[in-house]
Order: C-alpha cells, then sequence, then structure tokens
C-alpha cells in the first residue's frame, strides 16, 4: 500500500477541475472560504486510501469526496456544477508527478440543504486507482 501519491492526486484533480471549460468560473479550492463561502464553489475534500497493490507492483485506491456548495436559492446551480464536475472527472487520467492513474470513477452522490436551508451541499465521490 502507499499514500505517497496523494498529494499528487489532488493537484491532478485541482488541474482537471480548474480547467475544464464548463467550470470556467467557478472557484476550486480545497478549504472552505471563512465565513462559509458566498456563491457557487467545488471543494476538494476528505480521501480514504486502500491497498491496492498486487504482484506487479504497488498500487493505492482512492475514494475521494468532490463538493459543490451554493447559496443559490434552489438546487438546479449546484446540480449543474456537479454534473459538470462529475463529466470533467469521469474516466480521467491525469498525468501525476509521482504514480500513475489507472482510472478514476463516479461512486455516488448525495444532495442535501445545510445551515438552515441557506447552503445546498452536494459531495461526489469518486474512486481512483493509482499504481505507484
Amino acid at each position: 500500500m502507499s499514500y505517497q501519491a496523494a498529494a499528487a492526486l489532488q493537484t491532478a484533480i485541482y488541474g482537471v477541475l480548474s480547467s475544464a471549460p464548463a467550470l470556467a468560473g467557478v472557484s476550486v479550492v480545497d478549504a472552505q472560504p471563512p465565513g462559509g463561502g458566498a456563491g457557487t464553489f467545488v471543494l476538494i475534500g476528505p480521501e480514504e486510501v486502500l491497498d491496492a497493490s498486487d504482484k506487479t507492483g504497488a498500487g493505492a485506491e482512492h475514494r475521494f469526496t468532490v463538493s459543490v456548495l451554493s447559496d443559490a436559492a434552489g438546487f438546479l446551480a449546484a446540480k449543474t456544477v456537479a454534473g459538470h464536475v462529475a463529466e470533467a472527472l469521469a474516466d480521467a487520467r491525469p498525468a501525476l508527478a509521482q504514480g500513475r492513474v489507472v482510472g478514476i470513477h463516479f461512486l455516488r452522490a448525495r444532495a442535501e440543504r445545510r445551515e438552515g436551508g441557506e447552503m445546498r451541499r452536494i459531495d461526489l465521490m469518486f474512486r481512483a486507482r493509482i499504481e505507484v
């Protein structure tokens, strides 16, 4: 098992999302802005890493969350951005500074109201298989 590609994977995910034409003008961050943030933005969130080594070498399965947060009324804005996030990451194989992405796959999503109904949050969970 290896966690050594975690930072490289986060950097690659940021690169994919921040360069996606459909997400132009949407902030991509890895920490929620002070005060919760205004508008609609993408938050690269937590991950869980499992051993995926085999006889050919070291590897890891990264299960990570990318969230869309929005203070827009209703879910439409958040769902639109979440769809663009899912599309940008679907089967992406970005180059890593360390290791190699075998594939990124969508696992599931959850949409909910937060902060007394003032915020919308959609958590998209993905699985990335990395060879190190």
